[in-house]
C-alpha cells in the first residue's frame, strides 16, 4: 500500500491539475479533438519510450482484457464523454464528478470481486462522498437547464466506465507490466476518440495558442498520470482506492479556484477537509 500511495500522490498533482488545464485549451481546440490529440500525443510518446528501452512489444492473449478495458473504458469512453462535459460544465467540478469512483467500485469490488469492506472503511467513503458533495454543490446546479444536466450525466457515466475499468484489470490482470501496455491502450483509445470527432466536430480542430497544453496533457500527463492511475486501482483494496482517488478532484478544485478563478466558499474548505479525513481513515488497516 506504501507505494501505492507514493503513485496516487503524482497522480494527484498531475491530474487534479489537468482538467483546468484542459479548460483553458479548450478556449482555443474543440473537445473531441482535444481528446484525440491527447490519446495520440500519449500512444506516441510511450510507444517510443518503450522503443528506446527495447521493451516494447505486442500484448500477450493474457493481457488483451486489461489492454481492452483500459483502452476502450478507462481512455476512450471516458474522455470521450469527460472532454464534452467539460465545455458544458465548470473545470472544478468536472475535476469532481468525473473522479468520483466511490460510488461505482466500492459496490462493484463487493458484488464482482467478492471483496470484504471493514465497516470503518465505509464510513470514510460516506465521508468522502459528503465531501464531494460539498465541492460539487448540486445545490447550485440549475436543473432546469438541459444542457448542465447532461453535462453532469456525462460526468457520472464517464466515472462508471473508468470504475469498470479497474474492476476488469483487478478480475483479469495482466501479466506484462502495465507500463508496456500503454502505448496499445492509448492507441484503441484514438481509434474510438476519432470517429466520434470526425462525427460531432467536423471543422473543429486544435489552434496554435492551445498546443502548449495539448503537449503537457498528451506527452506528460497522459502516459505517466495514467500509469500511475492504473497501478493504484491494481494495488489498494477498491474501497481504499475509490476513497483515495478523491483526493485528484479535490486538488484540481484548488487549481481552478487559483487559476481560472473559479468561485471558492465554504464548501471548498469544508469538502476538502472532509476528503482529507476519508482518506485517513481508509487507508487504516
Amino acid at each position: 500500500m506504501r507505494s501505492a500511495f507514493h503513485l496516487l500522490v503524482v497522480a494527484i498533482l498531475l491530474f487534479g491539475g489537468a482538467w483546468p488545464v484542459t479548460k483553458a485549451a479548450l478556449a482555443h481546440a474543440t473537445p473531441m479533438w482535444f481528446a484525440v490529440g491527447r490519446a495520440g500525443l500519449a500512444a506516441l510518446v510511450s510507444a517510443l519510450l518503450l522503443a528506446l528501452l527495447g521493451r516494447l512489444r505486442l500484448p500477450r492473449r493474457a493481457d488483451m482484457p486489461a489492454v481492452l478495458a483500459l483502452g476502450l473504458l478507462q481512455l476512450g469512453a471516458f474522455f470521450v464523454l469527460a472532454h464534452a462535459a467539460v465545455a458544458l460544465v465548470q473545470a472544478g467540478r468536472t475535476a469532481i464528478i468525473s473522479a468520483v469512483v466511490t460510488y461505482w467500485l466500492i459496490p462493484l469490488s463487493v458484488l464482482v470481486l467478492g471483496e470484504k469492506v471493514p465497516p470503518h472503511r465505509w464510513v470514510a467513503a460516506g465521508l468522502g462522498l459528503a465531501g464531494v458533495a460539498a465541492l460539487a454543490g448540486p445545490w447550485a446546479v440549475d436543473w432546469t437547464d438541459r444542457t448542465e444536466v447532461v453535462g453532469h450525466l456525462m460526468l457520472v457515466l464517464a466515472a462508471l466506465f473508468w470504475t469498470l475499468a479497474i474492476v476488469a484489470t483487478r478480475k483479469w490482470p495482466p501479466r506484462t507490466p502495465v507500463f508496456e501496455l500503454l502505448p496499445w491502450c492509448f492507441g484503441l483509445a484514438t481509434l474510438l476518440i476519432l470517429p466520434f470527432a470526425i462525427a460531432l466536430e467536423p471543422q473543429g480542430g486544435i489552434a496554435g495558442p492551445s498546443w502548449p497544453y495539448m503537449l503537457y496533457i498528451g506527452l506528460i500527463v497522459a502516459p505517466i498520470g495514467t500509469w500511475c492511475v492504473i497501478e493504484v486501482g491494481r494495488r489498494l483494496p477498491g474501497a481504499v482506492a475509490s476513497v483515495a482517488f478523491l483526493l485528484v478532484p479535490a486538488f484540481g478544485v484548488l487549481v481552478s479556484t487559483l487559476w481560472l478563478g473559479e468561485p471558492i466558499g465554504w464548501d471548498m474548505a469544508t469538502g476538502g477537509a472532509l476528503i482529507v479525513a476519508s482518506v485517513a481513515l481508509a487507508s487504516r488497516e
